[in-house]
């Protein structure tokens, strides 16, 4: 039995991977490569890449995502962007790459429990404060399901989704 591994992904141009191998081929796409391995036959090897995801949520698509909730409102944050609603922070635009949703602290550990692949606990100090979301990696629909249960965290009693 033969076998082979990848050595290295890497981006051949944008939207498009490729694999390196042992032997230092280099594939894209749906492809076959022919390797000799351990000086036996030459063996083929089959890759299935699929192109890079865009960014899942941009930074605007994320400030959108925020304001449609009832009576949010934005407001700079030590130099930062926050989402508001009643006065109280419910997310706020770390980066371009990430936004940090406040729920209380079982909310952040069951988000990081269900959603490991883009979301990380953030502390403050000793305090746990909020669910750091990668942008790249969150669905838009998870990210207002975050950015709901945050403003109702949030929000006073007499507003309600």
């Amino acid at each position: 039995m033969w076998n082979w591994r990848a050595v290295g992904l890497f981006q051949t141009k944008p939207g498009r991977l490729g694999v390196r191998t042992q032997a230092g081929c280099l594939r894209e796409g749906a492809e076959t490569a022919w390797r000799r391995v351990g000086g036996g036959p030459t063996v083929p090897l089959t890759f299935h890449i699929k192109p890079l995801a865009r960014v899942a949520v941009s930074p605007d698509e994320a400030r959108s995502l925020a304001l449609s909730l009832p009576e949010a409102v934005e407001q700079d944050h030590h130099g930062r962007p926050s989402f508001r609603v009643g006065g109280r922070i419910f997310a706020t635009l770390w980066s371009d790459e990430r936004m940090n949703v406040m729920l209380d602290e079982a909310g952040i550990r069951t988000a990081v429990e269900r959603w490991p692949a883009f979301c990380e606990e953030v502390w403050w100090g000793k305090k746990l404060a909020a669910a750091g979301v990668s942008l790249a990696r969150v669905e838009p629909a998870d990210l207002r399901e975050l950015l709901e249960d945050a403003w109702e965290g949030k929000a006073p009693q007499r507003l309600s989704l």
